[in-house]
Formats: C-alpha cells, structure tokens, sequence
C-alpha cells in the first residue's frame, strides 16, 4: 500500500534524475568529441550546438521549477551548474564565459544590498514602519501606508530586501491590531513589485536593464515612476475591494506604537548615504559606481561588524547572477544565428503590445531575471532600444503580480507568513494580482505608447 501511495510522488524525482543525466551526458559527450575526434570534424560543431541547447533548456526548466525534484540544490545552484556545462562542453570558452559574467550589474546589486543591511541593522525601517502605521487610524488608512511604505521603497531599493524587512513588522503589526494578516501583507509584495516598476535598482531585473541599456536613472525614472505611481493606487483599490469584509466599517484601530531598537548615530549615518547616493543617481553617476562606493564606506564603523553586514547580503542571488550569464553566452554564441534573429523578428517584437506580452508571459515561464537575458540579443535589431528596454523592465516587473510564484518577493512573504502560522494560498493572492497585472501591463502599455 505504501508503494502505491509513494509512486505518484516518486515519479517526477525519478523523472527529473533521468533528465539530469541525459543533460550531464550529452554535455560530456561533446566534451569528449573534442579529445577523440580529429581537429575540425562536423560532429564536434554538432554535438557542441546539441549540448548548448540542452543545457540552456534544462538550466532554464529547472530555474522555472526553483529546483531539481530529488536533489537538494537552489536556483544559485543550478545556474553554476548550467555555465559549468556551458565551459565543459565548448559551447563558450573559459575566457569568453569570464568576460559574460556582466561585474557592473554585480557591483550594483552587491552596493544596493550593502546599503538595505546597513539600513535594516541601524533599526530604521522598524522606526520608520512604526511611525507610519501609528497614524494608520482605520483600516483602509492603515492598508494605504502599507502600500505607500512598500512601494517608496521598492522604487529606491531593491524590492526582495524591502520585503524581508517589511513582511516580519506588518505581520507583528496586523496580529497586533487583531486584524486578519493575509491582505496587509499581500499589499506588501505586490506593492513593492509595482514600487519597484519606478528605477533602475528597483529590482534586479532593472538593474540588468541599466546595465544593458544604458539609459540614465533620470529618464529610465521619468518614464516608468508614473506607471509604478498609478499602479500602486489600483493595487491598493483591488486590495480593499476583493477583502472588502476586512476594510468596511468604521472600526478604529488602537495598538501600542511597536518600540523600534533605533541606534541614533548609524541610522542617521545610512540614512544620510542613502540619500547621497540616490542623488548621485540622478545626477548622472553610473549607479554600480555610486552604489559600491557608498556601500565601502558604510562598512566603516566601530558600531557594527562587517560579518553581521555579509549576513544580510544574498550571495546566492549574486551567485545565479554570474550563472544566468554565462548560461545565456554560451546559448547565444552556439545557437543564436541570422536565422534564429530573423525568425523571432517576424513576432513583431518592435510592436509594444507584443513585446510586452512576450516579457510577461516569459517572466512567469523562467522568472523575470532569467526572461530578462533571454530577450536581450534580440533588442539590438529593434528600431528604439530604449523603449523596448523600458518596455521589458515594465512588463518583467508587474508580470511578478500574476501568481505568487511570479517573483521573489511574493515568495519572501509567503514564507515569512507561513513561519509565523499564517498561510497566504494560490487562490489568495491570484485573485488579486492576476487583474492587477493585467491592469498595471494595459497601463504601461498606453503610459509607453504615447
């Protein structure tokens, strides 16, 4: 009976090792080609080609699934794996995979994330999220600072660290205030999907597209803030209007102000960076430049330890990064030729409605990042490469919305919610952010279009 009942389960571990092994040699197999067939023959270039494709769909399959049934390896995993095929196989060079991996999107992230430690450490957010939701008098008052504490920040900082410190404190705060947590929280992650919309280190994926792109913090701001703007509104709208039961009434809110750890000296020290770097954004700094540097020298204190800094950073994110790199080189310099260009051309990619769908619904095929690198080779045979970056970052950020497996940050708060009792459904959270995506996507579409 009990085999019975575990063969339903057994099936897609023994699935997915069969497919692991089938990648693993057709990869080596290519390798081998090299050593054992003369210099030049056809089936050394053939078997290279095979073994590129196979590994950037399986890389980008088990990316899609968050990991490899059986196996106890992450997403960072799975993309070191993949661009170590990629190496072995001779679908990329050592040399020409070292010179993929993109440092100034590395940088960024690697400063963005140093700045959110430092601020999380000095108990700013905790005071700031505090002062706010004390004014927070009603509950469709309390969810509209939510939406306005998570989207603000999401816009300046990278999104998945705004979530992990929100998520913990609107928790406390709803069970607190005897409220039901589920739509204060789904305000958190969707909000900072949409906040995140607004700049270039709104998200990782905005910071692949700066990076990529070119284009200034100011105009990639000016163009996209007014769609995260209008977004964070209909987002809180939809919110209160399908969990009209928890905001209806006239139920004041009454709950001890939570007391916030502050250390005066080191918020108002990474409030200050901050605040120096954002600017230096604007002013045209090149933000990986700025970000670091900002970064470095907040390590510079007597009051915090360095380790308690690296333990806030997610090297793993870092890590699949430098992976997703290479993986996508390693496909394009076996497998993108004129005729693959030509034929994904005839989607009319240079149409905004099309590209946009095409990035959404990838982003919620691979993940936004991932969809992200598989766009990019064919943006430069686009008429305005501005515009369909802008395009891209839009349509891969509010894609996120769309299940709870959309982005990270839906993730981070699922799981936070799940650790403290509560449980946020598939249900839950697609109600809401399947109209909110399409909403958000039409949005961007005309905002872009004019």
């Amino acid at each position: 009976m009990n085999t019975t009942n575990g063969a339903p389960r057994r099936w897609p571990m023994a699935l997915s090792l069969v497919l692991l092994g089938l990648v693993l040699a057709i990869a080596f197999g290519a390798a081998l080609a090299r050593y054992l067939l003369p210099r030049g023959h056809e089936v050394i270039g053939e078997s290279r080609d095979i073994a590129a494709g196979v590994i950037f769909a399986g890389s980008y399959l088990a990316l899609a699934i968050g990991r490899i049934p059986g196996l106890s390896i992450d997403r960072a995993g799975i993309a070191l794996v993949g661009a170590g095929l990629m190496v072995a196989s001779g679908a990329l060079p050592l040399q020409d995979a070292l010179k993929a991996v993109d440092l100034e999107t590395i940088a960024l992230l690697l400063g963005m994330m140093i700045v959110v430690a430092s601020l999380r450490l000095s108990g700013f957010f905790a005071f700031a999220t505090g002062w706010v939701m004390a004014r927070a008098k009603h509950a469709p008052i309390l969810l509209t600072a939510i939406v306005a504490t998570s989207g603000f920040f999401s816009a300046f900082l990278v999104n998945d660290a705004i979530c992990l410190v929100l998520a913990p404190l609107v928790l406390d705060l709803t069970v607190a205030l005897k409220r039901r947590p589920a739509p204060y929280l789904l305000a958190v992650a969707m909000a900072s999907n949409v906040g995140s919309t607004a700049t270039i280190t709104g998200n990782p994926q905005n910071i692949m597209i700066g990076g990529f792109s070119h284009i200034s913090y100011a105009a990639f701001a000016l163009a996209l803030a007014p769609i995260a703007a209008i977004g964070l509104v209909v987002a809180a709208a939809l919110i209160a209007l399908v969990y009209r039961g928890e905001f209806t009434g006239d139920t004041r809110l009454a709950a001890p102000r939570p007391r916030a750890v502050v250390n005066r000296v080191l918020a108002m020290r990474a409030v200050a960076a901050t605040l120096v770097m954002i600017a230096l954004f604007f002013f045209g700094v090149a933000p990986a430049k700025a970000a670091i540097i900002i970064g470095g020298l907040l390590l510079l204190t007597r009051r915090v330890k360095s380790r308690r800094v690296y333990a806030d950073i997610d090297w793993s994110l870092l890590l699949m990064f430098a992976g997703l790199f290479i993986i996508v080189a390693g496909a394009q310099h076996a497998l993108l030729t004129s005729d693959v260009v030509a034929a994904v051309g005839r989607l009319r990619l240079d149409r905004l409605p099309v590209l946009t769908a095409v990035a959404a619904i990838l982003s919620n095929l691979v993940s936004n990042v991932p969809a992200v690198l598989m766009l990019r080779p064919f943006v430069s045979a686009l008429a305005d490469h501005d515009k369909a970056w802008l395009t891209i970052a839009m349509a891969s950020t509010l894609a996120g919305n769309f299940t709870i497996l959309g982005s990270i940050a839906n993730l981070i708060v699922v799981q936070k919610a799940e650790a403290s009792g509560v449980k946020i459904g598939f249900w839950d959270h697609f109600r809401v952010g399947a109209p909110l995506t399409l909403i958000t996507l039409a949005i961007g579409v005309v905002w872009l279009s004019s």
